[in-house]
């Protein structure tokens, strides 16, 4: 059986970049200190678009083109496109029929939106993946992650206004009869929280009826204790490593959701692996939601952390929650 390997990856972020001391002095002067917050979170800066020309899908194509450039492919030479954001910036067409058009994809290619929230990167690569295992017909695709939640989060909320930055990932996966590629997926929901996060907050038929004031349009945003998920995705990655007879010093980068430095913290200590396996890019770009897993993966090639044959882990988590671990073999 033929693998499904990844080819290459490239990002895009903003250059601008903003610290941690803007948004202190912000939540200052509403009488909020968010030191804690930003300490347990583990950030320190991020990359935020500053202008109006700059959205999820302009970031998206930057990742893309520049992945493009880098490896010598033409958008002819894709076949399945698939675009991952819970922020798309057009509902329809599809922000991947965009991208086939910037990218002057072929007639053929396969054009695919997706949205598991935050897990939305990672699941759209387990989902391509499997889906080329399963049609010979597909040889390359293209998947994206990107998110601009900068325009969503109401100011007064310190999660979403301090924490998100902005970046886009862009990788390719081929077929590959030498390599081993996607071994493995899993699963595992719990909705217990899933009305803690709700965009838009009445819902898309309520904003076409009533319309909506300009700054309103804002995550509704409940806080609740994030770490309910390490548990769950502690025991979805021993499972997965168990039935692939991977034992956790083979992993040689877990590139885990940047959500909370906490969290990736607390999953690498349960599952046995130690933190510089860990690779944690939260302090220097934010949180960029459904790209996070795959910057930190880019990070962890352009380091040398990882070879060709070594395995990596992922995990992320959806707003829901629903927990998505994967392992590869890069």
């Amino acid at each position: 059986m033929a693998g499904i390997r990844i080819v290459d990856i490239d990002i895009y972020h903003p250059t601008n970049k903003v610290g941690n001391d803007f948004y202190i002095e912000h939540f200052d002067a509403r009488g909020v200190d968010i030191r804690g917050l930003l300490k347990a979170l583990g950030r320190d800066t991020r990359y935020k678009i500053d202008n109006d020309d700059e959205n999820s899908l302009s970031m998206a194509f930057e990742a893309a083109s520049n992945l493009l450039e880098k490896t010598g492919l033409t958008g002819a030479d894709i076949d399945l496109i698939a675009y991952a954001s819970q922020t798309p910036e057009y509902i329809f067409p599809t922000n991947s029929l965009m991208i086939h058009r910037l990218i002057n994809g072929a007639s053929h290619t396969i054009c695919i939106d997706s949205n598991a929230n935050c897990a939305g990167m990672t699941a759209a690569f387990e989902q391509v993946s499997r889906q080329m295992l399963g049609n010979p017909r597909i040889r390359r695709a293209l998947i994206i992650g990107s998110d601009y939640v900068a325009p969503h989060a109401s100011p007064d909320d310190p999660v979403y206004f301090a924490n998100f930055g902005d970046a886009a990932a862009a990788v390719i996966v081929e077929r590959d009869e030498q390599a081993v590629g996607f071994i493995d997926s899993i699963y595992q929901t719990d909705t217990c929280v899933y009305g803690n996060s709700l965009f838009p907050a009445q819902g898309l038929a309520k904003l076409g009826q009533t319309g909506v004031d300009a700054g309103a349009f804002h995550v509704k945003f409940i806080p609740f204790d994030d770490s309910i998920c390490v548990g769950a995705a502690s025991e979805s990655i021993r499972t997965l490593l168990s039935r692939n007879e991977i034992g956790a010093d083979e992993i040689k980068a877990a590139c885990f959701s940047q959500l909370s430095i906490s969290n990736i913290r607390a999953v690498s200590e349960n599952i046995g692996i130690s933190e510089d396996i860990a690779v944690y890019i939260g302090d220097e770009f934010g949180y960029t939601s459904t790209s996070s897993p795959f910057i930190a993966l880019h990070r962890a090639i352009t380091s040398g952390q990882i070879q060709r044959g070594d395995k990596v882990l992922f995990w992320t988590v959806g707003a829901g929650w629903q927990n998505v671990a994967m392992v590869v073999e890069y």
